[in-house]
C-alpha cells in the first residue's frame, strides 16, 4: 500500500487513538497525538512519533477544540487526521476545515457526513432505498417546545424515544413512556447532544420493546466498490450503550436458508443506501429487529465503530487500513471485496462504572492493572495502563477485551478466561472503585446468552436481579 500522505494527526484519545496508531506505524506512517492535561501520561501520547497539548481536560476545551486541533495540524505538519469514533469523528464542518488546511479527513466526505450523520436526514436517506425507520418525527422537534412534542409523540403512539439528531452511540437517548416524562426527556436529551457533538436537536421515534439491535459493518471506496463484512449483534447494553458485542449474530431469524436469504436483502439495501449518498470510508448500517426479524433503519454512523474488532478478528480486514487506503483513493483489494465471516468473536467493553448502581461512572486510579498475555484467540485493546487515571472527564472505557474461536462457544470461553485473568483495582477520593469486570463475565454465563437467545434488556435485567439478590 502507497499512501500519499505521510504524517497521520490522530484526532481521539483513548483506546481508539492507541489503536489507530499502531495501524499507522505499521504502514510507515510518522504520527501525531493530541492531549488534554488529563491525558498527558496517557498510553497513546507514548505511542506517537510527536504529541501536542490541545487544551486543559474539559473535553470542550481539548477533543471538541477545533481551532487546537487545526493548529496542531498546522505546526506538526500533518497531512491527513484520523478522528477515530465519537469526538469529531462525524462533524462535517471538522472534516471540511482539515480539508481546507490541505490535510486528507480519513472518513467520508464531508457532503456524505451531512446526509448520514444528520440522523433525521439519514433516516429519509434509508426510506428511499427500502430500509425502513420506526415511525418518527421526519425532522427535529424544539426541546423546549411542549406542546409539538406532545403532538408528535401521540402521533407516532408510546412510548417514544427522544434522539440525538447529530450522533450515534446511544448518547443523549431518553425514553418516554408517558407525557409527563417527554418533556425531561427531550431537555435532557438535548443537553448531552450538545455537550457530545456540538448539535442540541432532537427527535422522536418510537420505542421497540425488547428487540435485538444488529449493525452491518460497510467499505465503500471512491471508485464505487463497496462491501458489507457481514453483522454485529449489540443488543448486550446499558443505558442504550452497547457493552458486549459479536460477530456473526446467534440470531435464530439468521439461521439457515431464511437467515441466509435475510441477509441478502439487508445487505443489497445497505449497499444501496451507501451508494445513494456517495459515501466513502467504513461506515455502519444500524438496524433493530423484532422477534419476528422484521428489520427497523435506526442510523448510519460515518465512522468506525468501537466494536470493529469483532469484524475484523472474523474476516481477517484490518479495518483502519483500509479506511486509510480508500482516504489515499485506492481500491478495495480483491481480499477485501471476497472477505468472508469464519468462525465467532465476542468482544466486552471493560468499565469503570457500578453495575448495581445504575452502571454510575467510577472515576479514579488504576493502583492495579494487569492484562493477560499470550492467552490463545485474545484480543485486547487498552487504553490505560497501571497507574492511569480515569477521570470523570471522559467516558470511563478502560479496554476492549476480545475473545475469538472456531465456534461461538469457544469465542465465549476464551473471553470469560481473558476477563478472570485481567487484574484491576481501581481507587478514587474516597476510597475503591467499581468496574464491570465481574458484571460481564456473569452476562456471558445467563442462559439467554449462552443460547444466543437475548435482546437489549439483558444487561440490566440483569442488574436489576443481582441488586435484589
Amino acid at each position: 500500500m502507497t499512501l500519499p500522505f505521510k504524517k497521520l494527526l490522530v484526532a481521539n484519545r483513548g483506546e481508539i487513538a492507541c489503536r489507530v496508531l499502531r495501524t499507522a506505524e505499521r504502514l510507515g506512517l510518522r504520527t501525531v497525538a493530541v492531549f488534554s492535561d488529563a491525558d498527558v501520561g496517557s498510553p497513546h501520547v507514548a505511542l506517537a512519533d510527536e504529541a501536542v497539548r490541545i487544551g486543559p481536560a474539559p473535553v470542550k476545551e481539548s477533543y471538541l477544540n477545533v481551532p487546537a486541533l487545526l493548529a496542531a495540524l498546522a505546526d506538526t505538519g500533518a497531512d491527513a487526521v484520523h478522528p477515530g469514533y465519537g469526538l469529531l469523528s462525524e462533524n462535517a464542518e471538522f472534516a471540511s476545515a482539515v480539508t481546507a488546511a490541505g490535510a486528507t479527513f480519513v472518513g467520508p466526505s464531508p457532503e456524505a457526513m451531512r446526509l448520514v450523520g444528520d440522523k433525521i436526514r439519514a433516516r429519509q436517506s434509508a426510506r428511499a432505498v427500502g430500509l425502513l425507520p420506526p415511525p418518527g418525527s421526519d425532522g427535529p422537534v424544539d426541546p423546549a417546545d411542549a406542546e409539538r412534542l406532545r403532538l408528535e409523540a401521540e402521533r407516532i403512539g408510546f412510548p417514544v424515544l427522544v434522539k440525538a439528531a447529530g450522533g450515534g452511540g446511544g448518547i443523549g437517548m431518553q425514553i418516554a413512556r408517558d407525557a409527563s416524562e417527554l418533556e425531561r426527556a427531550a431537555k435532557s436529551c438535548s443537553e448531552r447532544g450538545r455537550a457530545a457533538f456540538l448539535d442540541a436537536r432532537v427527535y422522536l421515534e418510537r420505542y421497540l420493546e425488547r428487540p435485538r439491535h444488529i449493525e452491518l459493518q460497510v467499505l465503500r471506496d471512491a471508485h464505487g466498490t463497496a462491501v458489507i463484512l457481514g453483522e454485529r449483534e449489540c443488543s448486550v447494553q446499558r443505558r442504550y450503550q452497547k457493552i458486549i458485542e459479536e460477530s456473526p449474530s446467534p440470531a435464530a431469524f439468521l439461521a439457515g436458508a431464511e437467515g441466509k436469504a435475510r441477509r441478502a436483502e439487508l445487505t443489497a439495501r445497505a449497499l444501496e443506501l451507501v451508494a445513494a449518498v456517495e459515501y466513502t470510508g467504513a461506515g455502519t448500517i444500524e438496524l433493530v429487529a423484532d422477534s419476528r426479524g422484521d428489520f427497523y433503519f435506526l442510523e448510519v454512523n460515518a465512522r468506525i465503530q468501537v466494536e470493529h474488532p469483532v469484524t475484523e478478528l472474523v474476516t481477517g480486514v484490518d479495518i483502519v487500513a483500509e479506511q486509510l487506503a480508500i482516504a489515499a483513493g485506492e481500491r478495495l483489494a480483491p481480499a477485501v471485496q471476497g472477505a468472508e465471516p469464519r468462525g465467532h468473536a465476542v468482544e466486552a467493553r471493560l468499565y469503570a462504572e457500578n453495575p448495581s448502581m445504575g452502571f454510575v461512572p467510577q472515576p479514579g486510579k488504576l493502583v492495579r492493572f494487569r492484562l493477560p498475555e499470550g492467552l490463545p484467540g485474545v484480543r485486547i485493546d487498552a487504553g490505560y495502563v497501571e497507574g492511569g487515571e480515569v477521570t470523570p472527564h471522559y467516558d470511563p472505557l478502560i479496554a476492549k477485551i476480545i475473545g475469538h474461536g472456531g465456534t461461538r462457544a469457544e469465542a465465549i470461553a476464551r473471553l470469560d478466561a481473558a476477563l478472570a485473568a485481567t487484574d484491576v483495582e481501581l481507587v478514587g477520593a474516597r476510597g475503591p472503585r467499581q468496574t464491570n469486570r465481574d458484571f460481564l463475565r456473569a452476562v456471558l454465563q445467563t442462559p439467554e446468552f449462552r443460547a444466543g437467545d437475548y435482546d437489549t434488556s439483558l444487561a440490566e435485567r440483569l442488574a436489576k436481579t443481582q441488586k435484589s439478590g
